[in-house]
């Protein structure tokens, strides 16, 4: 991999998980507004949802910390 690929990578990294992060911020929102409606099943979905994120950006920070 050249030096400007891995500097687009770590660009790229650094947006996925920042991007991720404000999504699954989103959507714990909504889960809670969901909830409040009276929609249990779809809130707990949502937060489901939320958590694969989490984890998406966690495994996403890591390799950007082995770059």
């Amino acid at each position: 991999m050249g030096s400007d690929e891995k500097t687009k990578l770590r660009t790229l990294l650094n947006y996925w998980v920042e991007h991720n992060r404000e999504h699954s911020q989103e959507i714990k929102d909504w889960a809670d507004k969901a909830k409040a409606l009276g929609e249990g099943k779809v809130a707990r979905e949502m937060s489901q949802a939320a958590q694969a994120m989490d984890k998406a950006s966690e495994l996403l920070s890591q390799s950007l910390q082995r770059l």
